[in-house]
């Protein structure tokens, strides 16, 4: 069994500030070794599960954030860009599920430092009339190569609004956010333990021989939310791909009227109003990479 790691910084525990997201100062430098010991977390626990083989994929920036020295030797790192598959970059070598390690909140959404790929170019994404952040849209591309969504970690806002479209899904909440910049974290040797366990526990559901849910030792959590190792009552039913079905199409709302005449400059886009377009594919790799391809277009405007 081969399970890919994909792994962002915001949902990381104690992670809140742009600072700590973004090379070039100490901060950063603390931020990127907790976010790989949450990697290795995931492994640790993937590998207790029954998986056989390990891809860990940077997934934040310009993929190139988790230590290589500091990584699980059990695993391989997907690392740098551009890459046909961005977050899901892996996934071409054929693997049985995925595992989204410190995920956030989508653009406009409640958590902490929530964005969807660009936060200077993008404020809302709808696929097929849906709005997706990041995990959605990623894992719809894992879904269309037949491949789920088994663990996803990060704030309690990225819980809410994304569990739904991953049932069957293990959840680790890491942090209550108080806003975009604040709230309340477990610490990173508790998210850990935390992440190791769920880990262990999604792959051996997927495997069909999950053990009993064992009770959380981290805060509880908010009424109707999910615990520290983000187990609801009672057995799951087995992962299932989370397929949007072609033809797809894409309406991006820009952060403005200039990125939208940018983006448009591209003859397959259509103008909708001064801040919205939209396009058709019939993928969703085809969308994201259309996506990404503006996110990097958008950098003349800065």
């Amino acid at each position: 069994m081969k399970i890919l790691i994909s792994t962002d910084i915001e949902g990381v525990a104690g992670v809140f500030h742009s600072e700590q997201v973004r090379a070039g100062n100490g901060e950063y430098e603390r931020a990127r070794a907790w976010m790989t010991a949450e990697a290795n977390a995931a492994v640790q626990g993937a590998i207790a599960g029954g998986a056989e083989e390990i891809l860990v994929n940077d997934s934040h920036g310009g993929f190139r954030n988790l230590l290589p020295d500091g990584l699980d030797e059990r695993a391989r790192l997907v690392l740098g860009k551009p890459r046909y598959l961005g977050m899901m970059g892996g996934l071409e070598e054929g693997c049985d599920a995925v595992i989204m390690i410190g995920y956030h909140s989508r653009s406009q959404g409640r958590g902490i430092l929530a964005h969807t790929i660009n936060s200077f170019a993008f404020a809302r994404v709808f696929i097929n009339g849906m709005e997706l952040g990041e995990a959605g849209l990623y894992g719809a591309l894992a879904g269309e190569m037949g491949v789920p969504v088994i663990l996803g970690t990060g704030d309690d806002a990225f819980i809410e609004e994304t569990r739904d479209i991953f049932p069957g899904a293990e959840w680790v909440q890491t942090k209550v956010a108080h806003g975009q910049g604040s709230g309340v974290t477990l610490s990173p040797a508790a998210s850990r333990r935390a992440i190791a366990a769920a880990a262990e526990t999604a792959v051996r559901n997927l495997k069909g021989d999950a053990p009993t849910p064992r009770p959380s030792n981290g805060p509880a959590a908010p009424q109707g939310g999910v615990s520290a190792l983000g187990r609801p009552g009672g057995r799951k039913g087995a992962p299932v791909p989370f397929r949007i079905p072609a033809p797809i199409e894409c309406r991006l709302q820009t952060q403005s009227s200039a990125l939208a005449d940018l983006f448009c400059m591209w003859p397959t886009l259509e103008r909708v109003d001064g801040v919205t377009l939209r396009f058709t594919t019939d993928s969703m790799q085809s969308a994201v990479r259309t996506l990404n391809s503006l996110a990097a277009m958008s950098f003349m405007l800065r």
